[in-house]
């Protein structure tokens, strides 16, 4: 692929080479940038002006193919960002086409295009040889051969530009216009293949938009002005087709339009469905259906009533076309399966928009309650006079003979004229059945002779008639049987058959018949003998019932005024109720329609999620199909690549690659391989052929020659013999001759040799002085040159040893700068290791300090145990012999107990002092204690004062002698004979033992105080120990 250049240079270069006269390189070089990735990202204000000559040069070489990738390539870029230049795109490409079409025409002289029947389809051999042989050297030739062409390619830009635009709500408008353009191509050019294909296509795309709804950009039918559009192109596509002729295409346009109506949410424009239903008639007429005819008439005339805008004239004419319609439907007893009203009639019935089928009485009965027959010509009055009011089949096609005459002559009603003729054949019969039960068909033929003789277009003879009454009777339309043998026709009436017979006409409403048949005589005998007795009744009552009189007449007044009240007062009251009925169904409706709602938004709601993933599964699919294609692309690429490079080698032929079905490089390889096998044997083949072809040659040339070969030989001596005497004597002659010339002109040049020398002489001498001069200035100019060399020389060795010594100061310097570095980065090295060094040091030193304090600590912690084990131990002895004091002097609070109740009341004695130190302190004075000493408890010492001498607590051996200290003191007090206190009897307690010295009760203090402590408890007295308070 080329490289991608700027569009402004492709562009120059295109017209550059369009300027020169190649048009198919500049096609190719604007094709080429299409094809480039970069071109999706080139602005289109670059790109229009590369489009506009794109499509010229497309338009001039007719490559449709080629102007179709650039449109869609261009579609793709410019569909989301400016659809103008789309538009303006596409309108310049059916332009050109369309001008090269008139261009075409001008230079042919003709206005039409020739008699081609489908500018699709290519010449085939067959035809281009007829051409050839043919002696048709005429115009026509002329103009196929000029005009042809071109209509095929206007014919084809339609087709691309439709396709181009196709499934794009952005694009549509354009859309409708190319395809309304088409339609106007077809009916210009007649190209009714054209049409049918066209058509075809519009059907197609329209189907398609339902398929491809999930896309950017989709159609959507529900938006007004898109369905408006469409309906547009199909009431147009409608109108080309009955222009052209085509009813079948015209009936498909009908259901085309009525499939879009159906999707309609508001009605159309009343104009629009006029000529709906004007086309409706034209399609009817031509297919010779009279009832759907005549219903579609009456259809457009309601529609053309209402909007107006018809003068007189015209609604006069129409209202004539709407009656003659309408008594053109034939009157017969019609037999048609359900099954086939629910097929062709009810389609037929859809398409009209009518719920139910029409009929011949509806027809004429809605045609007379819209005032048709006043608005009528007087002819088709008077026919309806004659159809409908009178009743004479003896003159009927004689009174109706003149007005179809009379009708003929108008161009509106002449074409009704068959159906008329058809209807006023099953009117006659229908008469006659009424009156006679058997006639001769010689009659019958008779009756209608005047229609024949009136000497109208298309008028029935006695064989068609008696055809036509055939085959109705043979469809079941007729009531009747045919006896060829006696030359009658009976009318079958049976009084006493089934009531379930057909009806008449093709309506579905009995047919008012002039006079009853015997069946109906009989179906009605009975109602109608219980209409006259009801009648004769009133009668005979009425005649004999006396007159009321006034108060009866009022009476009567008075109940029908309350009758009237009751039946007020009840039509309110259902009034009522009807109004709250309507306003129950409205709500029951409002939610059902809610309901109804929410179940279809779920429903859509599933329906898109599960649209998203079938989307989803089928993008992936197509991604999975894309890369396979692709790859199968690569592949056949190569493949023919390959196949190309072969067919350039001559290996394969270009016939035979064509041929291949698929292009595989493996079987080109073994296509290859053969061929070359097969080259090879042919070869040598051929070779060995050759070879012993030339040997045969050579063996019989040799057996041929070898007899003559000595007379050859001696002929050849002899004639080499004569030739070398005849060139001797030749050359002799010659050196002779040359001899003499040379001395004559020796001889003759003699005369000159002199001035030959002198001027030699001159001119040698200037030479040598000219050379003189040259080689001393080449000499100068050398030793110039030689000097400026030396000079350069030197200046450049200079120079080089300016730049060397430059250089080594440079690497010096370098060297030297390099050196510093490197002493820098090893005394940073050095002193970043000591640094290293130190802070190891210091962690170790830090990490031995914290040894050193973590194990102080734990040895801390295990004196700090042991203290608090050792104390714990001491706690609990003391404990123990606290515990034992408190038992051993309640002990001794019960003995003493014992001993006072014991003992007789006595007086007071003194109490001795256990201790020399109380009397010293007491200062030798006795004094009686309190009276209730012995029986109270020791009173708690109170705290000594700040400067005191501290107090020693009281203690139970402060009483014995020696002021010890437990348990173990007093018990041995107690058994030392010496001891102070008399243990036989029992000595009275003082109030409070004396204080020892000082020194004594330091040393108890310090005795004391061994580190137990005990807790206060309320309400628990205990003895403090210790000497501090």
């Amino acid at each position: 692929m080329a490289p991608f250049s700027k569009p402004e240079t492709v562009l120059k270069q295109a017209e550059g080479l369009v300027s020169v006269g190649q048009t198919h390189a500049a096609l190719q070089s604007l094709t080429e940038m299409f094809s480039s990735k970069r071109f999706r990202s080139t602005p289109l204000t670059s790109l229009e002006p590369i489009m506009f000559r794109f499509i010229e040069l497309c338009v001039d070489m007719r490559k449709g193919r080629t102007a179709k990738e650039g449109l869609m390539q261009y579609k793709n870029i410019a569909q989301n960002t400016s659809v103008a230049s789309i538009e303006n795109v596409i309108m310049k490409f059916v332009q050109l086409a369309d001008a090269k079409v008139r261009e075409a025409q001008e230079k042919a002289a003709v206005q039409s295009a020739v008699d081609v029947d489908d500018l699709e389809a290519s010449e085939t051999p067959e035809s281009i040889l007829l051409g050839a042989v043919s002696g048709d050297q005429s115009k026509d030739r002329t103009d196929r051969a000029l005009v042809t062409p071109w209509l095929k390619f206007l014919w084809e830009s339609y087709r691309t530009s439709l396709e181009t635009l196709k499934n794009n709500a952005r694009l549509e408008t354009i859309y409708q216009q190319i395809a309304q353009q088409a339609f106007k191509f077809c009916l210009k050019y007649e190209r009714k293949v054209e049409f049918r294909r066209l058509c075809e296509t519009l059907r197609l795309h329209l189907a398609n938009v339902a398929k491809y709804s999930h896309q950017q950009h989709s159609i959507n039918l529900s938006d007004p002005e898109t369905l408006q559009h469409h309906l547009d192109t199909r009431f147009a596509q409608l109108n080309t087709s009955v222009e052209l002729e085509l009813w079948q295409e015209a009936f498909r346009s009908v259901e085309d339009v009525h499939n879009l109506l159906t999707l309609a949410k508001k009605a159309p424009r009343p104009a629009m469905m006029a000529n709906y239903y004007e086309k409706l008639t034209k399609i009817f007429l031509m297919s010779g259906n009279a009832l759907f005819h005549a219903a579609a008439w009456g259809r457009y005339y309601g529609i053309v009533t209402s909007i107006g805008g018809k003068s007189e004239e015209e609604m006069k004419r129409l209202a004539g076309q709407v009656l003659v319609s309408a008594l053109a439907v034939p009157v017969g007893i019609q037999g048609i399966e359900p099954e086939e009203l629910k097929g062709k009639n009810a389609r037929l019935t859809a398409l009209l928009g009518l719920t139910r089928m029409p009929s011949r009485a509806g027809l004429l009965q809605d045609a007379l309650a819209r005032n048709v027959l006043k608005l009528s010509p007087e002819p088709v009055k008077h026919l309806y006079n004659v159809l409908e009011v009178t009743f004479d089949p003896l003159t009927l096609c004689s009174n109706v003979a003149p007005l179809f005459k009379n009708l003929a002559e108008d161009v509106l009603y002449s074409s009704y004229l068959p159906l008329l003729q058809r209807a006023l054949l099953s009117r006659l019969i229908s008469q006659l059945s009424q009156v006679y039960t058997t006639i001769n068909i010689s009659n019958l033929l008779a009756l209608a002779v005047p229609l024949k003789e009136a000497g109208l277009e298309g008028a029935y003879d006695a064989e068609q008639v008696e055809a036509y009454f055939m085959g109705c009777a043979r469809r079941g339309e007729l009531n009747i049987r045919v006896d060829h043998k006696e030359g009658t026709i009976t009318f079958a009436d049976d009084a006493f058959g089934s009531a379930d017979e057909p009806v008449a006409s093709t309506s579905s409403l009995v047919e008012k018949s002039i006079q009853p048949s015997n069946a109906e005589l009989v179906r009605t005998r009975l109602s109608k003998v219980a209409t006259c007795l009801y009648a004769s009744l009133e009668n005979i009552e009425g005649s004999s019932a006396a007159v009321p009189s006034k108060e009866e007449q009022q009476a009567q007044f008075k109940g029908l005024v309350a009758a009237v009240e009751g039946e007020r007062k009840a039509l309110q009251l259902r009034r009522a109720l009807v109004a709250r009925r309507r306003e129950l169904l409205s709500e029951l409706s409002v939610r059902k329609e809610k309901e109804e709602s929410s179940k279809r938004a779920e429903a859509n709601r599933k329906a898109a999620e599960e649209e998203a993933k079938r989307v989803k599964e089928e993008l992936r699919k197509r991604e999975i199909e894309k890369t396979k294609r692709e790859i199968d692309e690569i592949k056949a690429e190569e493949a023919k690549k390959y196949a190309q490079t072969l067919v350039d080698k001559g290996i394969l032929k270009a016939t035979e690659v064509e041929k291949l079905d698929t292009y595989d490089t493996e079987g080109l390889i073994t296509i290859q391989v053969a061929q070359l096998e097969k080259e090879k044997k042919e070869m040598n083949e051929r070779l060995r052929i050759i070879s012993k072809r030339i040997d045969h040659i050579e063996r019989a040339y040799r057996k041929e020659e070898r007899p003559l070969l000595a007379q050859d030989y001696e002929e050849q001596q002899k004639t080499d013999r004569e030739t070398f005497v005849t060139v001797q004597v030749a050359h002799r002659e010659a050196a002779k001759r040359g001899h003499e010339e040379d001395l004559a002109a020796k001889a003759r040049l003699s005369r000159i040799v002199g001035d030959y020398e002198a001027h030699r002489d001159k001119i040698l001498q200037r030479k040598d002085a000219d050379y003189n001069k040259k080689l001393a200035a080449a000499a100068k100019k050398i030793e110039e040159e030689k000097e400026k060399r030396r000079k350069a020389v030197l200046k450049e060795r200079a120079e080089e040893q300016a730049r060397l010594d430059k250089e080594e100061e440079e690497e010096r310097k370098r060297e030297e700068e390099e050196n510093r570095r490197e002493a820098e980065r090893l005394a940073e090295e050095e002193r970043l290791q000591q640094e290293e060094e130190e802070r190891a040091q210091a962690a170790e030193e830090e990490k031995r300090k914290a040894e050193e304090a973590a194990a102080a600590i734990r040895k801390q912690r295990d004196l700090e145990r042991a203290e608090a084990a050792e104390r714990q131990r001491l706690q609990i002895q003391r404990e123990e012999e606290a515990l034992a004091r408190q038992k051993a002097r309640a002990e001794e609070r019960e003995r003493e107990k014992l001993a006072a109740r014991r003992a007789p009341v006595a007086a007071p004695t003194a109490v001795r002092a256990p201790a020399p130190a109380a009397r010293e302190e007491g200062g030798g004075v006795w004094r009686r204690p309190p009276p209730a000493a012995a029986a109270a408890p020791p009173a708690r010492s109170e705290s000594p004062a700040a400067g005191a001498a501290p107090q020693s607590k009281f203690k139970p051996g402060a009483l014995g002698g020696g002021g010890g200290g437990g348990w173990r003191s007093r018990m041995e007090a107690k058994t030392t004979p010496g001891s102070g206190g008399n243990s036989g009897a029992n000595t009275p307690r003082a109030g409070s033992p004396a204080p020892g010295p000082p020194a004594k009760k330091e040393e108890q203090a310090r005795q004391d105080d061994d580190g137990f402590t005990t807790v206060a408890k309320p309400a628990v007295w205990k003895p403090r120990r210790g000497g501090k308070a």
